[in-house]
């Protein structure tokens, strides 16, 4: 049976997606074929029929795992998916690793004013991180990306169409109260499809996944979502703890994600 905190989460998470979509004309979903924006898309198909309404972007850097091509490119397929791929530059940035940080959000811009997108579709939560945990649900940002945390409108989010910039865009952010316990628990009651490095191979798994050059994977036997669940409810690891980007301190986070970094 259901837990009653995940079926409140599931309730407003889907109730979040569904005013967004009537909200905005031209919204698109962010994917990076991890655990949560995987979660994120099973959440909008369980809002709308069974059918994902909107596209769904991945910014390719070039460089990510070939298992998570090859998961992308089958469950696409499955889900009839709507697929944008924009390409990113690798090259030298603030976070110190020249694959993600700014260099996808200069490509995340360039796709966004290509197809005219207004709102974006995010699956950060707050627990990931201390300068995610100042995000609401739906979350302005200017013509320029940028991301005034300083000034952040009220929780309440559905009144905030009075408070945007129109030059800009919105962010949403339909995950923002689950955990990672959460996201497995909702993965395993609806059997959504996962990318296999979260399951151990040769006595490791990947936790939280990035490309190849900046993810490294954590000591681990588990091959099954239950074992997952388990080992999260006792470790002490933290979660982003195999992501080796300099981002991940506070203040290059902060920078990163005022310039308008996912």
């Amino acid at each position: 049976m259901i837990s009653q905190d995940l079926k409140s989460l599931e309730e407003k998470s889907i109730y979040v997606i569904r005013e967004a979509k009537i909200k905005f004309p031209k919204i698109a979903a962010l994917w990076s074929m991890g655990k949560d924006s995987t979660a994120m898309l099973a959440l909008a198909r369980k809002a709308f029929l069974g059918k994902v309404p909107f596209p769904v972007i991945h910014i390719d850097n070039g460089i990510d795992f070939p298992e998570t091509y090859k998961f992308r490119e089958e469950l696409a397929k499955k889900w009839k998916l709507d697929l944008i791929v924009p390409k990113s530059e690798i090259k030298p940035e603030l976070s110190g690793f020249a694959c993600c940080g700014a260099n996808k959000t200069v490509a995340l811009k360039k796709v966004m004013k290509s197809y005219g997108f207004d709102a974006l579709i995010v699956s950060i939560r707050r627990d990931e991180h201390g300068i995610r945990a100042k995000e609401r649900y739906m979350s302005p940002r200017d013509k320029n990306f940028k991301w005034d945390y300083k000034d952040q409108p009220a929780e309440l989010w559905d009144d905030y169409s009075s408070k945007l910039d129109t030059k800009g865009h919105i962010r949403v952010h339909p995950l923002l109260d689950w955990n990672e316990i959460d996201i497995w628990n909702f993965i395993k009651k609806e059997k959504v499809p996962m990318n296999p490095l979260y399951f151990a191979r040769d006595g490791h798994r990947y936790r939280s996944l990035g490309c190849l050059h900046c993810t490294v994977p954590l000591k681990s036997k588990v091959k099954d979502i239950n074992g997952i669940i388990r080992e999260l409810e006792t470790t002490k690891i933290e979660e982003r703890s195999g992501r080796e980007q300099d981002k991940e301190k506070a203040y290059v986070m902060q920078k990163l994600r005022a310039l308008g970094y996912m």
